[in-house]
């Protein structure tokens, strides 16, 4: 992954979007795009699909936040990524809702799953994702932002270092594993 130079820029793109700068936001939609396609694909429910598909849902997520851009307030650089991922889900959830209005039963624990083969599933089960949802909730934003991008968007330890303002891949290391054993032990008690 090339990530840590293209996020580096998201600040000065985010600054140049709020003032109205159209090279900017499609430059912020191009590094974006990739990321939220990758980790979208299989998260609506086959039940729940008519005519949205996950370029669709990818879409309807950039423009969404890229409309709400003025009240995004980034802590820093990787805050973006975690921001666009639960407006991603808030999407999904919303397509199911729309699908389920129109008389389809979709089974509520479909609601949160990743694609059987994502990175995410492959790390925690598909079984137990809909508990990794609620336990990553609980976490403070920094922790949950860790576990996201290493779990959810497989960054290496130098790239979150670079999006989150950390001075080292070791800093990132620390800050991931603490996060992840916050997230274990919230797993255990739920």
């Amino acid at each position: 992954m090339d990530q840590p130079a293209a996020l580096e820029s998201t600040a000065t793109l985010l600054a140049r979007v709020r003032e109205g700068d159209a090279g900017a936001r499609d430059r912020l939609c191009g590094q974006y795009l990739p990321i939220l396609m990758r980790w979208a694909h299989g998260r609506l429910p086959p039940v729940a699909r008519d005519l949205a598909e996950t370029a669709d849902l990818v879409q309807v997520t950039l423009v969404k936040a890229l409309n709400a851009v003025d009240r995004f307030q980034p802590r820093h650089e990787g805050a973006f990524l975690a921001y666009l991922r639960t407006a991603l889900m808030n999407v999904v959830r919303s397509e199911i809702e729309r699908s389920l209005r129109r008389g389809r039963q979709v089974d509520t624990d479909q609601i949160d799953l990743a694609a059987r083969d994502s990175l995410l599933a492959a790390q925690v089960g598909p079984e137990l994702l809909c508990d990794y949802e609620r336990a990553l909730a609980e976490l403070s934003p920094d922790w949950r932002e860790a576990v996201i991008l290493r779990m959810e968007f497989g960054f290496s330890f130098e790239e979150i270092a670079a999006a989150m303002a950390r001075p080292s891949a070791n800093a990132a290391r620390m800050l991931v594993h603490r996060a992840m054993a916050a997230l274990s032990e919230r797993l255990g008690s739920g």
